[in-house]
């Protein structure tokens, strides 16, 4: 069944991490995929944070808060993401902040009042500043609305009022079902940025220069070497599906790749998937084992197009 709209879902696994001070842009433009000399007041990007092995240690959505940059993302990385950038912030002038519980984080549907309400244009990253916050519209025409504590109860009465409140499970399927994924605890070192196609989302920067990571992105991006992409996919497993499971193909007799989320959908589950280029082709595909459930190949709303991928 599809959600009633206008909705809106609690967003409690998510939080920020804030790289606040007057350091904070250019000490980033270093660390993350995005380019940050693209963000301002009316616009924020998708990135990521890699290790030195091109490997994702967390993706988020990048805003700006006045000189400030706030990192959105699940809460469960934000520590460790504060701890790893911190070993190469002592030279600058940035404090970097856990502030999970300071910000509240709410998904709201692409017919939601308020949207249009805030004049928020409908271009993907486009963001209005907010006196209670901002608010970041999303690829699929979403939109995530980031609240200050102590500021947030009386705007979320005034939308719970005006929307229907969803579960968690609604909000995971619109992201499968636009094709954002997001890296996870299980996920974690485990995929490029390309794997979960944010080069064909705006947040990797081929053009600015060097950042962690930057040569294993570059190079599986110009010489053409990666042969695992993201696919959406879906079976009738009876069971939970949860990131990090793996997915089998009988062809191969072997694990050929794993689950980026996955969600509820009627008698089906959805996912999306970092898969095997050879095994797709396949399209003999089980989960969690070789005798597991089969799946099968849903279409992504968007495609890849090199030439245009590395204009940012």
């Amino acid at each position: 069944m599809p959600a009633v709209t206008p909705y809106l879902h609690r967003l409690s696994t998510h939080g920020v991490l804030a790289v606040r001070g007057p350091d904070a842009s250019k000490f980033l433009q270093g660390q993350l995929t995005c380019n940050l000399n693209y963000l301002s007041p009316a616009q924020a990007s998708l990135g990521a944070r890699c290790n030195l092995k091109g490997r994702m240690l967390a993706s988020f959505t990048v805003a700006r808060e006045g000189d400030d940059v706030l990192l959105i993302m699940p809460q469960a990385l934000i520590e460790p993401l504060r701890a790893d950038l911190a070993k190469y912030a002592v030279f600058s002038k940035v404090a970097l902040q856990d502030e999970h519980a300071a910000w509240s984080i709410i998904g709201l549907s692409a017919d939601s009042p308020f949207l249009a309400a805030c004049q928020l244009t409908e271009s993907a990253g486009s963001c209005v500043a907010l006196e209670q916050g901002l608010i970041i519209r999303l690829h699929d025409g979403r939109a995530l609305l980031c609240l200050h504590q102590g500021k947030a109860e009386h705007v979320i009465e005034q939308q719970l009022a005006e929307h229907h409140s969803v579960e968690l499970n609604t909000w995971e399927l619109a992201n499968i079902q636009a094709g954002l994924g997001e890296v996870c605890a299980a996920t974690q070192d485990l995929l490029i940025p390309q794997m979960l196609n944010l080069q064909s989302l705006g947040g990797v920067s081929f053009k600015k220069g060097c950042y962690t990571g930057q040569e294993i992105v570059a190079r599986m991006q110009y010489l053409g070497r990666m042969k695992r992409h993201l696919q959406r996919l879906q079976c009738t497993a009876d069971s939970p599906i949860s990131a990090g499971m793996m997915i089998f193909s009988p062809t191969h007799s072997a694990s050929v790749g794993e689950v980026v989320s996955a969600a509820h959908n009627g008698e089906h589950q959805e996912l999306l998937a970092v898969v095997q280029d050879d095994a797709v082709a396949d399209n003999q595909l089980t989960l969690g084992s070789l005798q597991g459930p089969a799946l099968s190949l849903l279409t992504l709303p968007y495609s890849s197009d090199h030439e245009r991928d590395i204009t940012r």
